[in-house]
């Protein structure tokens, strides 16, 4: 079985010059972690998701330690999300991504996921336009579909 078999084509994405609060606003109602970032032509720019914006609004350190004491309400990170608005997603996006071809098998994208720790990603086409998106939902159905 190959990705576009089981690829979603209508892609909801975003532009980068969205405001980076209005881009988090759309994954909460979406349900969604995250989304595609494209050019007007459709080109892949970037991946907008909550764990980019996670680690712009928490404390720097996180990085380097790896873990920080909760405390209510800190002034740090209530800061950074009324600052939110202030960016756009371009600034805030994740520009190495990690992609797909139409003609990629299953397998491939399982791999990918598992090894990339990715929810969903991109499928392009051979112009290197987005032409739809797979997730691991998309790959789980797939997969007992095909073998049950």
């Amino acid at each position: 079985m190959r990705v576009k078999e089981i690829m979603q084509t209508k892609i909801i994405s975003l532009k980068p010059g969205e405001n980076a609060k209005d881009a988090l606003d759309k994954l909460f109602s979406l349900k969604i972690s995250g989304l595609p970032v494209l050019d007007e032509k459709g080109r892949l720019l970037g991946m907008f998701t909550e764990k980019e914006i996670i680690f712009k609004i928490l404390p720097s350190y996180v990085s380097k330690v790896g873990r920080f004491s909760y405390e209510e309400n800190p002034k740090a990170v209530k800061q950074k999300i009324l600052q939110l608005k202030n960016f756009t997603v371009k600034d805030l996006m994740r520009k190495e991504v990690v992609i797909t071809t139409e003609d990629a098998a299953l397998c491939e994208v399982a791999h990918l996921m598992v090894t990339q720790r990715a929810r969903r990603i991109p499928v392009l086409n051979k112009a290197k336009e987005a032409v739809g998106i797979v997730a691991r939902e998309d790959v789980l159905k797939a997969l007992f579909e095909e073998y049950k």
